[in-house]
């Protein structure tokens, strides 16, 4: 396949992806985010007894992922461009509006401090050749070995009381309630997802990842989304790979280095 080709196929297959990752972020906490008191306490939270102290937004900083955390990796604050209104995140199936925030960066109803980032792995070029360049060439391999880069965006808040652990257990039914995918639509602008498949992870006080399969115009294009909650304080990780979204056989796996740079930072 000609790298033409190759590229018309990445971007029609990534653009929900795409899309998800641009306006992957919005504000603080709003009434749009509403916690499901219901579905906090039908999950299965390992919420502590006694709630910790929300960390402060001082504090928060502190714990946030910066440059040099994470080894092989830019790691950058979220900007203006990136913000978007908590209240401009829908879904066809409310039950899924957990799901949705954490993909969008979302905090949940009480949240004290939100902080964002974002994590990109640093080009896999020979150092002679730009992104750009290796995007030219005339083959596959081409594009797949410049665009084997994964971007995690970061949301890290900070909660009063029990709504850290209720968050997160709000998230954990959601992600059981929509295995069979829904449609969420983000600053006006639409994404399937056909399917959620829960994957393994670790870290903090309680841990969730899955694997997300979107959909755009025929093509499709999975993405990886994990939750780690600390005390009070909820990280949620939003990736994507390039290649693996333009259809190419690239190993993409979950964050992990990113989630656990973020949970040593909480520690």
């Amino acid at each position: 396949m000609r790298a033409t080709a190759v590229r018309r196929t990445a971007l029609a297959a990534s653009a929900a992806a795409l899309a998800l990752l641009a306006t992957a972020c919005s504000s603080g906490s709003s009434d749009a985010d509403g916690k499901d008191e219901k579905g906090a306490a039908n999950g299965s939270s390992s919420a502590p007894k006694t709630p910790a102290k929300a960390l402060t937004a001082a504090e928060l900083e502190k714990a946030t992922l910066a440059q040099g955390d994470v080894k092989g990796t830019k790691i950058t604050k979220a900007g203006p461009a990136d913000e978007v209104p908590a209240d401009g995140v829908e879904v066809n199936k409310e039950a899924c509006l957990p799901v949705a925030h954490a993909l969008s960066g979302v905090a949940q109803e009480g949240a004290v401090a939100t902080t964002k980032r974002k994590v990109i792995d640093e080009p896999k070029t020979d150092g002679e050749k730009s992104l750009e360049d290796a995007a030219k060439g005339e083959g596959a391999d081409a594009f797949k070995d410049a665009f084997n880069l994964t971007s995690t965006f970061v949301a890290l808040s900070s909660y009063e009381g029990t709504a850290g652990p209720d968050a997160f257990a709000a998230l954990k039914k959601a992600g059981a309630d929509c295995t069979g995918g829904f449609t969420a639509t983000v600053a006006g602008t639409p994404t399937k997802v056909v399917s959620m498949t829960e994957e393994k992870v670790t870290g903090g006080d309680e841990a969730l990842a899955w694997t997300l399969t979107s959909e755009s115009d025929g093509a499709t294009a999975p993405v990886k989304l994990v939750a780690l909650r600390k005390g009070s304080s909820v990280a949620t990780f939003f990736a994507f790979n390039l290649a693996a979204a333009g259809g190419e056989d690239v190993t993409f796996e979950l964050p992990t280095a990113v989630v656990a740079a973020q949970d040593k930072k909480l520690a």
